[in-house]
């Protein structure tokens, strides 16, 4: 039985091959003449090739909108841990995770201790410095006082003023202060708990504004500029729109894909931070045709095309891939208006005489 389905196909495909390509020998071995329309397309070529029959549609470019979508996360636009600069024991109330901080408002306050002595005994110092050297000075004008003297007690008075700027230093560190409004992530530092420099008091997020993150391929990354409007899905279901603000200029050696950023306006601080987002970024609207899948061939150098019609012959010309869509592929490279032959393509080549038949005027 598979025996004479495949003789079957044999038969079938050489008798269509003699239809079509050899239809001038085949009507002559008949003793038929050709049929008056193909033989006036013979004539009409100038050649003793035989015209071959498709089916064309007139296609008009129309405008298109392609674009890229990304799997990303959101990131806090702003996002710091606050530590301790001087050692100390805190001895504010810790405060709570998820509150919200102004600007400059006080999360960690250490004990003093000594410093606020230290910082007098400095002052007096500073004091009596001021007055060795005063004196020691006059006295060197006056020819009293050998100028050296007067030297070591300039030296003294500065060095009395940096020991007091640097115990006034030290007691503005025993304050950490938010450096911008935002919401705690974790609670601050429990009172009684010793903080050593670099001790953690507490994290903060902004999210007043958020960043979407996603990596793009280097296929992608021309299209793409500062700026551009982009939206994203939330898998909460919620769609949110913001602007490109950061396109890397290096890839990740590893996957070679660029980082992207782009921020949105979260006012309600609904979004959080490290959630799942899907990202869509549109590019630049360009003309392009609607064409079915099957339309699409390969010349002998295996570039993609179409096969057109171009008075009553058959041309190849390259087209790209704008998009997908369920009706078929937006193709670019095309003239704005042109007639493509959607049945018989793979019967012709370039140049090879054809007798076009509209698809809207076929009955």
């Amino acid at each position: 039985m598979k025996i004479l389905h495949l003789l079957t196909a044999i038969m079938v495909t050489a008798f269509i091959y003699a239809m079509v390509m050899e239809r001038e020998a085949l009507f002559a071995f008949a003793g038929a003449d050709l049929p008056p329309p193909e033989a006036a397309a013979t004539s009409a070529s100038g050649s003793g090739t035989s015209a071959v029959p498709v089916v064309t549609r007139l296609s008009v470019a129309r405008e298109v909108q392609s674009g890229i979508v990304l799997r990303g996360t959101t990131q806090a636009a702003r996002k710091i841990e606050m530590r301790a600069e001087t050692s100390g024991r805190v001895i504010s109330p810790p405060l709570p995770s998820g509150t919200a901080v102004i600007a400059g408002q006080v999360l960690c306050e250490l004990d003093p201790g000594v410093l606020e002595a230290q910082l007098a005994e400095a002052q007096a110092q500073l004091a009596n410095a001021e007055a060795n050297e005063n004196v020691a000075s006059r006295l060197a004008q006056s020819g009293f006082g050998a100028e050296n003297s007067a030297i070591s007690a300039s030296a003294a008075l500065e060095s009395a003023r940096a020991r007091v700027l640097s115990v006034e230093r030290t007691l503005t560190q025993l304050k950490i202060r938010a450096p911008f409004a935002g919401v705690l992530e974790n609670d601050s530092a429990e009172i009684g708990s010793l903080l050593q420099p670099g001790g953690l008091c507490a994290s903060i997020l902004a999210l007043d504004e958020i960043k979407l993150v996603g990596y793009v391929p280097e296929i992608d990354i021309l299209n793409l500029e500062v700026g551009q409007l982009a939206g994203a899905r939330l898998l909460s279901g919620r769609e949110v729109v913001g602007q490109v603000t950061f396109i890397a200029r290096s890839a990740d050696p590893l996957t070679r894909t660029f980082r992207l950023e782009v921020t949105v306006d979260n006012p309600d601080l609904d979004i959080r931070d490290g959630q799942s987002a899907e990202i869509g970024i549109a590019f630049a609207g360009e003309k392009a045709h609607l064409l079915p899948q099957h339309v699409l061939t390969l010349n002998n150098e295996g570039t993609l095309g179409v096969r057109i019609n171009d008075n009553s012959v058959a041309r190849f010309v390259p087209v790209k891939i704008v998009r997908d869509s369920p009706e078929g592929f937006w193709l670019s490279g095309l003239p704005g208006e042109v007639e493509v032959i959607v049945t018989g393509q793979e019967y012709v080549t370039d140049g090879r005489a054809i007798i076009a038949t509209r698809e809207e005027n076929r009955p």
